[in-house]
């Protein structure tokens, strides 16, 4: 069984795609982006500020399908400037408690809205 996951404390995606679906007990969540869901503010100050905001975006959609970070298991992260990969994971292994998820972490040439980071990821109950 296949059922969207559509919250107002994530933003809405920009373009034809689910914020999140959750299949059976997995959850796979569309890459997020440091875009506030309420004030449509990108976060583009700091990669660290945008970091936090993309996890916040991606625990409210794990809270919507009663789930918590420790549900994780694969993150793929994206970033405009790998020379941000310490920072990035700093704030990233805030967000995590106890067993890490897979992931991995690839320097893109461009993302949604010019913005420096996305993460998506899998979770499972």
């Amino acid at each position: 069984m296949k059922k969207a996951i559509d919250i107002p404390n994530a933003p809405k995606p920009v373009g034809s795609y689910s914020q999140a679906i959750l299949h059976n007990d997995t959850l796979y969540i569309s890459g997020q982006i440091p875009l506030h869901p309420v004030t449509k503010h990108l976060e583009k100050s700091s990669i660290e500020k945008a970091t936090n905001q993309v996890l916040e975006n991606i625990r409210a959609l794990l809270n919507a399908a009663d789930m918590t970070p420790e549900n994780v298991l694969k993150c793929s992260i994206f970033l405009k400037n790998m020379d941000d990969f310490e920072a990035v994971n700093t704030i990233y292994s805030q967000f995590f408690n106890g067993i890490y998820p897979a992931r991995e972490t690839v320097e893109v040439a461009r993302l949604p809205l010019d913005v420096p980071i996305e993460i998506s990821c899998i979770a499972s109950k």
